[in-house]
């Protein structure tokens, strides 16, 4: 058929070695790594007071919007959806730390799409992605791992709060806790015997255990497409753009812009679609799609939508074009129908996944060099306060002061980019003024 050759032509079937039962495997393999987002996501994102149908939606509307555009417009198989981690900093940072309406952090996280977009269209990236170290990169995705992690814990009720020790055990004997502790080991056994869809299957099997228990208390109601109108277009603008949010935006620009670097490199390193030269081609076509997904995610009512490293189990399964993507968008639309669902998952059943999921992200400390201080403090650091404070910004401002103080006391004064030096005084600057309010 003339539109099946025209599309083997487009996605490059012959020149990529791969063909259409390889690329669907590849992208049903991706989309059931990855799909536990449809409930973890929600469950987040709830508790900063959002909707819990409409988050749901919104996150199979924007991870099948981004997935598609990624694989028809950069044709690659990298599949998107609402970030883990960013989206904690959403709910518990932004909105219930700092008193955030949810629509304004919205905002915010649509500004930092716009930010994006702009500096792909003019190339600024390449100064951005230079300028900080390498090392930070890790450190951060390991703090972030620690932060979703250390939420995991709460929720399951393993740590709870103490005023003499500020966490300790919590009562292990509570259905609840016990509940979350069954969901971690199973899902840890699926992830050691290599199940693809562990975390999805981990999710589902304690959801199962809790109604099998009574613990599930849930008032079913059918899908309507109106149920996503709760938070679409919800959004504050306005309010985003205040001084004061400034840091809101830089925190979602920062970690989609660095998170989806460090996915690309691996992902494509793995499929083996990096040239010669060591480039990575489209890369513009690449950030295109990812900045548009954020816009979109945002104007759905979802956060910072981001590349997901999980995409590299599709391509261990074979996927080598944008087509394994498209298969991945067109299942999330799929799921769309198993939002009315979503209300049956107790936290005790998301609380495992968002403990494995930081552990996952914890791994990155292995890029970071141990034995030279310069950059092992502000790595450790970065990665240590960005749980203890709950604040991702805080964690990059203590990294990048550290790291440019360290820097000019061992004379390396001129190996820092200015970009580096310029941002260190706005933390600087920034500190010096909540110190003072």
């Amino acid at each position: 058929m003339r539109w099946r050759r025209t599309l083997e032509r487009y996605f490059e079937f012959q020149e990529l070695g791969t063909g259409w039962r390889t690329e669907t495997l590849a992208g049903v393999t991706t989309f059931l790594t990855m799909a536990y987002i449809v409930f973890v996501n929600p469950a987040v994102l709830h508790e900063a007071g959002m909707p819990l149908a409409a988050v749901t939606a919104a996150t199979c509307v924007s991870a099948a919007f981004g997935s598609l555009l990624m694989g028809v417009f950069a044709r690659y198989p990298i599949a998107l959806a609402p970030g883990m981690g960013i989206n904690a900093y959403f709910a518990y940072t932004v909105v219930k730390g700092m008193g955030v309406p949810w629509q304004t952090a919205l905002g915010a996280v649509f500004l930092s799409g716009v930010a994006f977009l702009l500096l792909t269209a003019l190339g600024i990236r390449q100064l951005i992605i230079a300028a900080i170290p390498r090392e930070l990169y890790a450190s951060v995705a390991a703090g972030i791992g620690l932060f979703i992690a250390m939420i995991g814990f709460r929720n399951s009720g393993i740590v709870t709060a103490n005023p003499q020790t500020t966490v300790a055990l919590g009562n292990l004997r509570e259905p609840d806790t016990l509940l979350a502790i069954f969901g971690l080991v199973l899902t840890g056994g699926l992830m050691a015997r290599g199940v693809k869809a562990a975390m999805l299957l981990g999710i589902l099997a304690t959801t199962a255990a809790a109604a099998a228990f009574g613990m599930v208390h849930w008032h079913p109601q059918p899908m309507h497409w109106s149920d996503i109108g709760a938070t679409a277009l919800k959004l504050d603008v306005r309010s985003a753009v205040r001084l004061g949010f400034l840091e809101v935006v830089f925190v979602f620009l920062f970690v989609d812009l660095f998170d989806n670097i460090g996915t690309l490199i691996g992902v494509t390193r793995k499929a083996g679609l990096i040239d010669k030269q060591g480039r990575i081609p489209r890369l513009d076509r690449i950030l295109f799609a990812d900045a548009t997904a954020t816009v979109a995610g945002s104007l759905a009512g979802t956060s910072t939508v981001v590349s997901y490293i999980e995409s590299a189990a599709g391509i261990a399964a074979g996927g080598r074009s944008g087509f394994t993507a498209v298969v991945v968008g067109l299942l999330f639309l799929l799921a769309l129908f198993v939002t009315p669902v979503a209300g049956i998952i107790p936290a005790a059943a998301t609380a495992p996944a968002l403990i494995i999921v930081g552990s996952l992200m914890v791994s990155a400390v292995a890029e970071i060099p141990w034995s030279d201080p310069v950059l092992a403090l502000p790595a450790f650091l970065t990665m240590a306060t960005i749980p203890l404070t709950a604040s991702i910004a805080n964690g990059i401002a203590f990294g990048l002061i550290a790291y440019t103080l360290l820097k000019v006391l061992c004379g390396e004064y001129r190996s820092v980019s200015w970009l580096v030096y310029l941002l260190t005084a706005l933390f600087i600057a920034r500190f010096v003024y909540l110190s003072n309010g």
